[in-house]
């Protein structure tokens, strides 16, 4: 392929949506004002922005530090301008959803990439879960209107409960559900009484869907 060729292939494309994909793995969020990103998101960006460290339920710009030195929660960004933010994550799908109003939405933290600033969100473990489970089950719970972006590894598959699934390997599920901890007797004695494959999310009911993808993706040890 010639240079010119490859250059115009792989240039960004005009689009009138706020959260564009560029391709399966990197996206454009158009900003005119504001928008949260996953903080280590940015890979480029055009015309007039800024970044802002912002706070997590740790409080304040002292939590949002915390995190980023030791690896717990999740530290988002805040990017204000005007122009164009290209974002992603270690290679990681991307899927793009739009929240109605009320809509709600609980995303492991890992898997959070970007939301509109008019989405409401809250980062915090998941009920007793975080006590429950080595390393803790931490989550950003969003709450529309407004578009969010969410990586898997691989592409995801959505249940619908009754249904459990591996904490590390669970990606999101909507508002409407509230998992519990639960152990698996053959699993732990399969495996060990050290794995934490033991323990599982049950999720029950016969409202809302569960995000999962084909992959473990370890949680952050507190330190």
């Amino acid at each position: 392929m010639e240079l010119e060729e490859f250059a115009a292939a792989n240039a960004p494309e005009d689009g009138t949506e706020r959260f564009q994909l560029e391709n399966s793995k990197l996206l454009d969020v158009d900003l005119d004002g504001s928008a949260m990103l996953k903080a280590g998101s940015m890979v480029a960006y055009t015309g007039d922005v800024t970044f802002t460290g912002k706070g997590s339920a740790e409080g304040g710009i002292t939590g949002f530090l915390k995190e980023k030195a030791t690896g717990e929660g999740t530290p988002v960004m805040e990017a204000e301008g005007t122009g164009h933010v290209y974002v992603a994550d270690q290679g990681k799908e991307i899927q793009v959803l739009d929240l109605d109003p009320g809509q709600r939405l609980s995303v492991n933290g890992n898997d959070v990439l970007a939301f509109e600033s008019r989405v409401d969100y809250e980062i915090g473990t998941v009920g007793s879960l975080g006590a429950t489970m080595s390393g803790g089950l931490t989550n950003v719970f969003l709450e529309g209107p407004g578009s969010v972006a969410i990586t898997t590894h691989g592409d995801p598959l959505v249940l619908t409960p009754p249904v459990n699934t591996d904490p590390d390997a669970t990606v999101a599920w909507s508002g409407s559900l509230s998992p519990s901890a639960s152990v698996n007797r053959s699993l732990s004695d399969m495996i060990g009484q050290s794995s934490d494959e033991r323990y599982q999310l049950e999720f029950t009911g016969t409202d809302g869907f569960v995000i999962v993808q084909p992959y473990e993706e370890t949680q952050p040890q507190s330190q």
